[in-house]
C-alpha cells in the first residue's frame, strides 16, 4: 500500500512539474452539464499533459443521443489551436495567438459557423462556452456546471 501511495504522489508531482501553455487552462479539466428542459448536455476535459487536452461531447433529448463531438485543444506552433469533430460534420480548426489561462478565444473566420469560440471560467463550478458569427450576428451561449465525471445523467 506504502509503495503504491508513494508511486502516486511521484506520479503527481511529474505532473505538476511539467509546466506548458496550457497550464491555465487546468480548471477546465473534468466533466460540466447544461440543462434545457429535456436537453441534457454533458462535456468532459482530460486535464492538460504533453501541451494537449481532450475533449469530449453528447447531448442527449429525453435520453436519446442527439449529437456528440470530439475536441483537441493543443498548443502548436506559438498558437492555441482548437479542434473540433461534430457529429455527423468534417473537422474544423480554430486558432489564437494568445496564450489561455482563465479562458480562452480562438478563430477560424472561413468556417461557415462558427467562426468564434469562447470558453470563460465563471468561478469554480462554473463556464459559459460561447459559439458566434465574426460579424457579431448570431451568436448562442453555453451556461454549465461542474459535475460528476462518474455520475449518471440525462
Amino acid at each position: 500500500m506504502r509503495a503504491r501511495s508513494g508511486m502516486v504522489i511521484a506520479g503527481l508531482a511529474a505532473l505538476g512539474g511539467q509546466g506548458g501553455p496550457l497550464d491555465g487552462l487546468g480548471w477546465l479539466a473534468g466533466c460540466w452539464e447544461m440543462r434545457r428542459g429535456a436537453r441534457v448536455t454533458l462535456e468532459m476535459w482530460m486535464p492538460p499533459g504533453g501541451n494537449l487536452m481532450l475533449g469530449s461531447s453528447r447531448t442527449l433529448v429525453n435520453g436519446t443521443v442527439r449529437e456528440f463531438e470530439q475536441v483537441r485543444l493543443e498548443w502548436r506552433d506559438g498558437r492555441l489551436v482548437y479542434t473540433a469533430r461534430p457529429s455527423g460534420q468534417a473537422e474544423a480548426s480554430f486558432t489564437s495567438a494568445a496564450k489561455p489561462d482563465s479562458g480562452f478565444v480562438v478563430e477560424n473566420l472561413a468556417h461557415d459557423y462558427p467562426q468564434r469560440i469562447v470558453y470563460r471560467a465563471r468561478g469554480a463550478d462554473s463556464l459559459v462556452a460561447r459559439i458566434e458569427a465574426a460579424d457579431g450576428g448570431k451568436a448562442v451561449e453555453f451556461p454549465m456546471r461542474r459535475v460528476s465525471c462518474t455520475a449518471k445523467g440525462g
